[in-house]
């Protein structure tokens, strides 16, 4: 682990994260539980405890941080992974239900909570979370998220092919800002349509592709999207990002056939 430390861009970092997992952090400002969530799988568990480790670094401390694993994997997990749980990392397991484990376990077992959810193979810097909960200030119906594609559409009105959707540069409040979750998303209560957990429905139209159906779960609950300024860097931790969905996404164009199939179902919003 040490080892792979040294890939971060600052010994100041390095000395944040050793220095906040004993001292904690502030009190959050949210009117209610906030709950870090992520999930992980075998070929994350290597870098995981980096990840895990910033998260218990940051300025202002979650009411929890929940690491949700399948019922196949949590035997394995590193015992590097084990010993966090002593600084309040929570293991929990559910079904294998891919990149959907960091978001649906958590909203069926923390209905009223804010739920932020994290990726596995990046680190985050020490004010992500709270930088995440100013921007929220608790406005109900309000997601909020670092990192956003603007979709776009054609002369018809049609939806572009998602590769041409850019990305967001500066912060924006808008319907058509489409959440991207690597940076990290924070989601109210109640910002979800009910439908979220419906899993025959998202494993069909999208097994691979859960921004998506986060992003048409929030507009049918009338939701809004704040895309917000990084005050710091994301970094990906060296070799995780072999395994990234986004490559499989991109290069097979599975985010458009993905797009088609929930469109069909739910029809498109209005942007």
């Amino acid at each position: 682990m040490d080892r792979l430390a040294l890939n971060i861009r600052s010994t100041a970092a390095r000395a944040t994260m050793v220095w906040r997992i004993r001292t904690g952090g502030r009190q959050h400002p949210l009117p209610g539980k906030l709950v870090v969530s992520l999930t992980s799988y075998p070929p994350r568990f290597a870098t995981l405890p980096l990840t895990l480790r910033s998260l218990l670094c940051q300025t202002v401390k979650p009411d929890r941080i929940v690491l949700w694993v399948s019922h196949d994997d949590e035997p394995i997990i590193p015992e590097a992974v084990r010993r966090l749980t002593s600084y309040g990392v929570e293991i929990r397991t559910t079904d294998d239900i891919k990149s959907f484990k960091k978001i649906i376990p958590a909203v069926r077992a923390f209905p009223d909570a804010f739920i932020v959810t994290a990726d596995d193979d990046v680190y985050y810097g020490p004010h992500w979370l709270e930088d995440l909960t100013l921007a929220s200030s608790g406005r109900m119906g309000l997601i909020v998220c670092y990192q956003a594609r603007e979709i776009q559409r054609d002369d018809q009105g049609k939806l572009q092919p998602y590769e041409q959707w850019p990305y967001l540069s500066e912060p924006r409040d808008s319907a058509t800002a489409f959440p991207v979750g690597r940076g990290g998303i924070l989601y109210p209560p109640g910002a979800l349509s009910s439908e979220i957990a419906d899993e025959a429905a998202f494993l069909e139209l999208c097994p691979q592709a859960d921004d998506v159906w986060l992003y048409w779960m929030g507009r049918r609950a009338g939701s809004t999207y704040r895309k917000i300024q990084q005050s710091e860097g994301l970094w990906d931790w060296p070799g995780s990002q072999k395994t990234a969905l986004f490559r499989e996404n991109l290069l097979a164009s599975m985010n458009d056939r993905q797009i088609d199939a929930v469109a069909q179902r739910y029809g498109y919003p209005d942007f």
